[in-house]
C-alpha cells in the first residue's frame, strides 16, 4: 500500500508539462500552457498534497477513465451501468474541472478531492459531457496522463439536438420561467439556424478532430447511444473489454421497465432506474423541419465516420 501511494504522489508532481505528441506553438505562451504550470506547481508543493487515505484501505486518487460526453447522449445511463462493476469507482457529480477555469484553478488535489474513495484494484471514472465539445479540454486531460482511457457515447445528431432542447425547456418549466418554442431556435429568417448551439454540439467531426489532436483513436472508446438504449448489455460488454475490466456484467443486469419505457439495472436482487428527467418525450417538430436538420447533418456524419473508420445508423 505504501508503495502504491508514493507511486501516486510520483505521479502527480512529475514535472512533464508540455506534451511531445501535439504541435504546440513555442514561440508564444498560451494562456493554458500558463495555467497548467500554475496547477502543476499548486499540485507539487508537498505541503499542500493531502492523501485522503480511508481506515479500510482505500483512497482518492485521479481518474483512470473519464467519460468525456457528448452532452444528451446517454452518459448518466453509461456510467450508472459500468457502475454494476465492482472494479468501477465512479463520481456521483459532474466534476467540470477541465472546462470550467474557476475549478481548473484549484488544481489537482481539488481533483482528487471530488473523487470517490476506491481500492487500487478498482478503476476510477468520473463523467463530465461539457468536456467533449469544450476546445481547451483535451490538451489538459493529456498534459495530466496521457495514457488515460476516454469514453464518448454519441447519439443521433438530430435525435441528439431535440434532447438537448428537451432538457432545457423542462429545466425552465420547473422554475415557472417561459422558454420559446423549439421551431424558434431552429428557424433563423426561414432557414435551419445553424448557430444554434444544439446544432453545433452535434457536429461531432470537429470536436474529434479536436481529441485526436492528443489522444490516438485506440485510446477514445465510441459507446453507440442509441444501440444502449434498445440494448445495452452488448454496448456494456464492449466497454468492459476496452478498460479490461474481467467480465462482471451480466445480461441480467438489465430489465425493461414498460412504465417508463427504457431499460433499469437490477443489482443483487436490488432493481433501480434512471431518474425521471431521463427519457422525456421530445416535442412534436414538423416533419420538412425535421428532414431539414437530418439533410444537415448528412456530411458532417459522413466526415465522422471517416474519421473514427467506423458508422453509425444515424439518418
Amino acid at each position: 500500500m505504501a508503495a502504491f501511494l508514493l507511486g501516486a504522489v510520483l505521479l502527480i508532481v512529475q514535472p512533464q508539462i508540455v506534451p511531445s505528441r501535439p504541435a504546440i506553438n513555442s514561440n508564444a505562451e498560451t494562456s493554458s500552457q500558463s495555467l497548467q504550470r500554475e496547477l502543476l506547481k499548486k499540485t507539487s508543493q508537498k505541503n499542500d498534497f493531502k492523501e485522503n487515505i480511508h481506515s479500510n484501505g482505500s483512497c482518492q486518487q485521479l481518474p483512470q477513465t473519464i467519460i468525456i460526453g457528448v452532452r444528451k447522449g446517454g452518459t448518466r445511463a453509461l456510467l450508472e451501468m459500468l457502475s454494476l462493476h465492482p472494479d468501477i469507482a465512479a463520481a456521483e457529480s459532474e466534476v467540470h474541472f477541465f472546462d470550467w477555469e474557476d475549478h481548473y484553478r484549484n488544481g489537482l488535489q481539488w481533483y482528487i478531492n471530488q473523487m470517490p474513495f476506491s481500492y487500487p484494484h478498482q478503476i476510477t471514472v468520473e463523467k463530465t459531457p461539457a468536456y467533449f465539445t469544450s476546445p481547451k479540454v483535451p490538451e489538459r486531460v493529456y498534459n495530466m496522463n496521457q495514457s488515460m482511457r476516454l469514453l464518448l457515447i454519441l447519439r443521433d445528431p438530430s435525435e441528439r439536438v431535440l434532447s438537448d432542447y428537451t432538457q432545457v425547456f423542462y429545466n425552465h418549466m420547473q422554475k415557472h420561467k417561459p422558454y420559446p418554442s423549439i421551431e424558434q431556435f431552429l428557424i433563423k429568417n426561414g432557414e435551419l439556424n445553424v448557430d444554434y448551439k444544439a446544432i453545433n454540439r452535434s457536429l461531432y467531426y470537429i470536436h474529434m478532430q479536436n481529441w485526436l489532436k492528443y489522444f490516438p483513436l485506440d485510446h477514445i472508446h465510441i459507446v453507440d447511444g442509441d444501440k444502449l438504449i434498445k440494448d445495452p448489455f452488448p454496448e456494456i460488454e464492449k466497454v468492459e473489454r476496452f478498460l479490461k475490466l474481467s467480465p462482471q456484467i451480466n445480461a441480467s443486469n438489465f430489465y425493461f421497465n414498460k412504465t417508463k419505457g427504457f431499460y433499469c439495472l437490477r443489482d443483487s436482487g436490488r432493481e433501480r432506474c434512471l431518474h425521471e428527467s431521463k427519457g422525456r418525450a421530445h416535442p412534436q417538430v414538423d416533419t420538412r423541419l425535421l428532414e431539414k436538420l437530418q439533410e444537415y447533418f448528412h456530411e458532417p456524419n459522413k466526415k465522422f465516420f471517416e474519421l473514427v473508420g467506423r458508422t453509425f445508423d444515424w439518418h
